[in-house]
């Protein structure tokens, strides 16, 4: 078994920072910000590679170089080892980082996400009255969700 799966220190390295439309260029942006999308996850990017049938290990502990607080990063086989491509359509990391930037925006969990957010962005008003105090729920797949605190 050990045969059949290469080394994944030599996979490419994926950081979702490169395609999140709300970084700059110098934060790490790699792709056109009308391209990219906003705030992709790891989570997202291994989807993503998985529907391009593309092998990947998505690496939770590891942290953006340029940001440490940027958590994640995804490894994904271009090439086999004889040198062939693993998706015909992608042939270099910039290729990927455009498919990628394309299909996450369309995730079935990013569009359940926005939902919610649409509603509670909303609810804080403008006045500055006062602050408003936040609750934090803990997700079933690990995420965190904030909701008002309703006093």
């Amino acid at each position: 078994m050990d045969g059949d799966i290469p080394n994944i220190k030599k996979w490419i390295v994926f950081y979702p920072i490169y395609i999140n439309s709300k970084k700059t260029i110098a934060e790490g942006r790699r792709i056109n910000a009308s391209k990219a999308c906003e705030n992709p996850t790891c989570v997202e990017i291994g989807d993503c590679c998985s529907y391009l049938k593309l092998p990947f290990a998505i690496e939770i502990d590891k942290a953006y170089p340029r940001d440490f607080m940027q958590r994640g990063r995804v490894r994904v086989l271009l090439k086999k080892e004889d040198g062939t491509l693993c998706h015909p359509a992608i042939s270099s990391r910039k290729q990927l980082m455009l498919h990628v930037a394309e299909l996450v925006p369309r995730h079935p969990g990013r569009t359940k996400k926005q939902e919610p957010t649409s509603t509670s962005t909303a609810a804080p008003s403008k006045s500055g009255k006062g602050v408003e105090q936040y609750k934090i729920f803990e997700l079933l797949n690990g995420g965190y969700r904030l909701a008002l605190d309703e006093k």
